[in-house]
């Protein structure tokens, strides 16, 4: 397994992680550890977005949808 060192890290950063690690009784290596392997394994963000994007669009398919603009200005008249 490699190491890592991570320079110039906010105090406040190392407090949170502290706090988090007595949290999970982990050490803190140990709650840094778990920290990035969560970080990492999670979906890619942007992938994770439109896979939703296209399940949500997928439960209207059929729905007469409202033009937004029509919404504003009907808004900006109140």
């Amino acid at each position: 397994m490699g190491n890592l060192t991570v320079r110039n890290l906010d105090d406040s950063v190392i407090a949170r992680l502290k706090a988090q690690a007595r949290e999970n009784e982990r050490s803190l290596e140990g709650e840094i550890r778990h920290v990035l392997k969560r970080e990492v394994s999670r979906p890619r963000r942007a992938a994770d977005f439109f896979t939703r994007a296209d399940a949500l669009a997928a439960t209207t398919v059929g729905t007469r949808q409202t033009d937004s603009t029509a919404l504003v200005r009907e808004d900006r008249v109140r």
